[in-house]
């Protein structure tokens, strides 16, 4: 048996990576890599301090002071404080793709992101997991869904967590996300060749969860028994 085992989900906002991958997680007592809440605290970080996202310059100027670290039990720390809600508010949501599309910022959350891998098993969600971070995984996911179907999905989160902002302006900001991604010069949102398609459009999260479960069985060679929750 292999000493580590990593799975790789990737895809545009919203299509509901971050749940799956983390109750897959939990089930396979495998950690957890919330690679998009590490680009989310780094755009905070520059929020906070008075710099433009928008700017490489002034974006870059900050990164040798950056500081974050996300723990098992999913919470998000910059620079030692817990900024797992904070990370997830409009302001930071409508700027990250910027933030995160500087090859200097990428390469230095990659280094971040392969050492976690080299340690434990893991499984990562993001843009870039299958094509540039772990290109050797032993399950690669490229999951997609409608933009109608992210938008409520991610309006029903902002509601519950007293978010505000309308069905109407969600759905713009996704389509911008996925044009910005998609079309960023350094590690584009695409999906790996030898990725397997998951449309989530119509499927609830348990749903997700046990195709996902049921794929790495398979790709990686492993029985997965969920009475047990275990490999």
């Amino acid at each position: 048996m292999k000493r580590n085992y990593s799975i790789a989900i990737d895809g545009p906002a919203a299509s509901g990576k971050s749940t799956a991958a983390k109750i897959v997680a939990k089930k396979l007592s495998f950690l957890y890599v919330d690679t998009g809440a590490m680009y989310r605290a780094f755009t905070l970080f520059l929020i906070e301090n008075g710099k433009n996202p928008c700017s490489e310059e002034e974006a870059l100027s900050l990164l040798p002071l950056f500081e974050m670290k996300e723990d098992k039990e999913g919470h998000v720390y910059l620079k030692g404080r817990d900024v797992t809600s904070r990370v997830r508010e409009n302001d930071v949501s409508n700027e990250v793709s910027y933030a995160c599309a500087y090859k200097a910022v990428r390469e230095k959350m990659v280094e971040l992101q392969r050492k976690m891998a080299e340690d434990e098993s893991v499984v990562m969600d993001g843009r870039d997991i299958g094509t540039v971070v772990l290109p050797h995984a032993d399950l690669k996911i490229y999951q997609i869904a409608s933009v109608e179907a992210r938008a409520q999905r991610r309006y029903l989160e902002n509601q519950k967590k007293g978010i505000p902002g309308t069905l109407e302006e969600i759905a713009k900001d996704i389509e911008r996300r996925d044009y910005i991604d998609s079309h960023r010069e350094h590690s584009p949102l695409r999906m790996a060749e030898d990725a397997i398609v998951l449309d989530t459009s119509n499927m609830t999260i348990e749903e997700e969860v046990e195709e996902i479960l049921s794929l790495f069985s398979k790709k990686a060679g492993v029985k997965w028994n969920d009475t047990e929750q275990s490999l």
